[in-house]
Formats: C-alpha cells, structure tokens, sequence
C-alpha cells in the first residue's frame, strides 16, 4: 500500500488519494502487535510462530489464487527445514475452491478464536466473487492445533450488498475486555465490523457491531489497514485506523485511535493521530501505556511540488506515546534517516518506515523497533531495500543506542542486493526459538516477486546474522510461477 509496490493484489488496497497527491499501489500491509506483543502460537509448543501471504500464487494453475504459508518456530528459529504449512482454498477441510484472482491471504491476523488453547489465523480472500457478486471478499478462520493449522470455517459477510472486498483489513483483539478475541473486518466502505469473540466451530461470531471513522469509502477503497493495541493501560483492546480524508481539492491521510470501552469500539472518542499507512503499536518505554508507531514512507512533496503535512524525505516514523486519556498525539516525536544516530541519509523514495514492527529483542523490558527502508538503493543496485532497528529505553526509542542496519549486502545475510528486491517489504520481531527474546523475520521481493523470507536472530543483546537463513517459496510448497510476493504480508 505504499508508493510503488506492495502488491496489486488486493486492490481495496490499491487506493489513491484524491487530486492526485499520492498513489498506493498495492495491497494492505500487514500491521504490528499489540502492547504486550502478543505471538502466535498455532501448535502450543510455546515457540512463536510466523505466518504471512503469497496471495499472487498460482495453484492448480489459477494464477493469484493465493496462499498463506506459516513456519512454526523451533529452538533453532525458522528455515528451509524446519515445520511448515502452505495453505489454499484447495487444501483439506479449508472452504472454498482456489480461483484466479481471489487473492487468499492477503491480510491475516491471529488469535485464539475458538478459546481452545491455540492461536487460530483469521485470513482474507478480498478479491473471491460471491455469485455475481465480483469482488465480493471472504474471510476464513483456520484452527489451531496441536500439529498446526488446518481445516477451517467461513465468517459470513453481514451486509455484502454493502461493500465489496470483504476482509482486506483484519485486525484481532479483545475490544470490549471480555475475555474473548474480537475481529475488526474491513472493506472498500468506510464501515468496520466488529465481530464479537465467542466464535463457534462454524466461524459465527458472538455478535457483531459496527463503526465508521470519518474516512473515505467504496471508491477510495475503505481503511488502509487496522491495527489492534492497548493504548489506554485498559483491559480493552484499542484499535487503529489508518485511512485518508479529502477536502476539495486534495486527499491526506488521516489516522484514528479508537478506544475500546466494555461496550465495544468508541467511535464517539476516536482522537485524530499523526499520519502514517502502517502503524505498530507496543510499549516501548515500559510505562503501562501502549505507544503508537506510524509510518509515513513518502516523500516530502508530490511530483508537482504541493507540500505533504508532516511528512519526511524518504519517509517519517512518528512515535506517538500512550497515556490513560489515550495518545499524546501534540507530543509525537518524528525520526527520518536524518535523525542523529539513524543509519542511512533521507533520500527520496527511501520509502523508511515502509514497514515497522515491536519486539523485545534483548529482553530488557523496553520494546525494539524493526523499520522497513524497501525503497533504499545501494551502489548502482535500486530498491533494493533495507532493514534499521532502533532499541528502546524508559524514555521511548533510542536513535543513538548502537541502532542496526541490514541488507542483503551485510556479511551473513543470506542473499545479495540486486534491483527491486525490496528487503523489507515486511518486518515482524517475534521470538520463534522460544528463549524470550525476539528475532527478526524479513520479507522481500526477491527474484522478482517470487519473495523470500530471511530470519535474522537475537543474540540475547542485538540481531546478529549469525544462525540467520532464508526460506524459499518452492521450499514450503509455494510455486514461484507469476509473482507470489512470498512473504510481502506478515500476520499480525
């Protein structure tokens, strides 16, 4: 959903903003964890799992069907050789038939649905047609288990005549602090469904609800993604909504916190945020209140020279802190690649802030940041894309605390930089051996959107490439026929 890539797969996701200010070309990306970061876990071993698209795949020939791959963590991280599911509509017990262009797996996110001990993975099909329905969406739960994901049930759409698109943003938590995993669906309107926890075996929620931040719908393509987190220090889960307003003549983006109350998702106490496409949200100083991180990856000004409100050359990361009144949104802090201590220099089409993600990765009890620079060159070699970890402390993210900086140019990252490889398509710091303490997973376009994923482990203090490996599409069943963008889309 960023300026140039980003699959066009789901193009609810391919939204523009009005008068031609800036033009998303893809799909939703993935959003981060919440305040506590919470891991998937589909098979109960205690090892986080990872679980991310290849909504271009091929199967049995239908060109973008798509899949959803997961890798379950061992003691050894994830790679080639460790546990793994490729899951399509054509797999057992998985409703539904693969068909070109629904796009399965575009968006997915995790929770325990079903309240049985394993994290479940809610996953999006925005481009299934229903009937004569075209591009009506859909929206599949696969069930945890003791040996993984498998089989799975259908969330009914509960308007379809309202939207099409149907499931190109989800987002899980629990919004009412019932106990029990909600799941935020969105579309190309502007309406959010809120399907209440308590999820039968069939996909029938507990009940559902609605609300409508004042963002642009149907045409302009809905929410740009949502993303679940506990900002307040409440025990409802909050919600944010990254989408974009117009006036009359130019669109913004505009970003929404939601909070949740014991009622649900107040809509009536949604606070205006700093800008930013993709949004991460965790605790990074350790104060009791989650903090918001955005990422506005464009450029200062469009090509015709019209400013673009708080935005960075190359890209802005904007940390909003939280509070028990909501975010600080008059205090937010901005970081570009010209903030003392941040590897890189701003350039144009940097694209820094990409993609973000929250994790614990020396177990301090201060979260980390992972930062996605897809659009940096290096030498001769164009977007071939970057990743910046910045390590936080009691006072937020501390720029000049030996951050990192990896490409597959650093010694010991599988791979090597070449044109549009686009390292750090996605980012997820999530701990997969089980030790406590986060190791990076990064995605790419490589060989030109067939994409990879490249694990990158903690040491216990830093990431480091030592142990690191990379896992390819062919290797987890995926077929590298068309573009499968394996890996451009991390469940949250």
């Amino acid at each position: 959903m960023h300026a140039h890539l980003r699959l066009a797969l789901a193009s609810a996701a391919a939204a523009a903003l009005t008068g031609g200010l800036l033009t998303f070309s893809a799909a939703t990306a993935t959003a981060a964890d919440s305040t506590s970061v919470p891991q998937a876990d589909f098979n109960g071993d205690g090892k986080g799992d990872v679980a991310f698209s290849a909504a271009g795949a091929y199967v049995n020939g239908k060109k973008t069907a798509g899949q959803i791959v997961a890798l379950y963590g061992t003691a050894a991280g994830v790679s080639d050789d460790t546990p793994s599911s490729a899951i399509s509509q054509n797999s057992a017990g998985v409703p539904g038939t693969s068909e070109t262009g629904d796009a399965f797996g575009s968006d997915s996110a995790y929770a325990d649905f079903n309240g049985d001990g394993y994290d479940d993975l809610a996953v999006s099909a925005p481009r299934e047609d229903s009937g004569s329905d075209t591009d009506a969406g859909l929206v599949t739960i696969l069930w945890g288990s003791a040996s993984g994901l498998h089989g799975g049930s259908t969330v009914t759409d509960p308007a379809p005549s309202a939207h099409d698109l149907w499931g190109k943003n989800l987002a899980a938590g629990d919004f009412d602090g019932d106990g029990k995993a909600d799941l935020a669906v969105g579309s190309n309107a502007a309406t959010i469904y809120v399907l209440k926890g308590g999820f039968s075996s069939s996909g029938t929620p507990g009940g559902k609800y609605t609300i409508k931040p004042p963002i642009q719908g149907t045409d302009a393509g809905g929410p740009l993604n949502l993303t679940a987190g506990n900002i307040n220090g409440g025990q409802e889960t909050d919600l944010v909504v990254d989408g974009y307003e117009t006036d009359s003549v130019y669109g913004w983006n505009r970003n929404y916190y939601i909070p949740g109350t014991a009622s649900g998702l107040n809509i009536s106490s949604a606070q205006t945020l700093k800008p930013g496409v993709i949004t991460a949200i965790g605790d990074i100083d350790a104060d009791g209140y989650g903090d918001i991180v955005s990422g506005a990856s464009w450029n200062t000004t469009t090509e015709d020279g019209t400013p673009i409100p708080d935005s960075g050359k190359g890209g802005k990361v904007w940390v909003t802190r939280g509070s028990d009144g909501g975010p600080l949104t008059g205090a937010a802090t901005g970081i570009t690649q010209d903030t003392a201590g941040v590897p890189g220099t701003a350039e144009t089409n940097d694209w820094f802030g990409y993609e973000l993600d929250l994790g614990d990765v020396n177990d301090d009890g201060f979260l980390d940041l992972a930062i996605g620079v897809a659009g940096e060159n290096i030498g001769p070699d164009t977007d071939t894309g970057t990743i910046t970890v910045l390590y936080g402390s009691a006072s937020g993210l501390d720029t000049t605390a030996a951050p990192q900086s990896f490409s597959q140019d650093t010694a010991g990252v599988p791979g090597t930089a070449e044109d549009n490889d686009m390292f750090g398509l996605d980012v997820k710091l999530d701990d997969v051996t089980g030790d406590g303490r986060a190791d990076l997973v990064v995605g790419s376009a490589e060989n030109a959107g067939d994409g990879m994923v490249t694990y990158l482990p903690s040491n216990g203090t830093k990431i480091t490439t030592t142990g690191s490996h990379s896992v390819a599409p062919q290797r987890t069943g995926v077929s590298t026929t068309g573009t499968p963008y394996f890996g451009a889309n991390f469940a949250d």
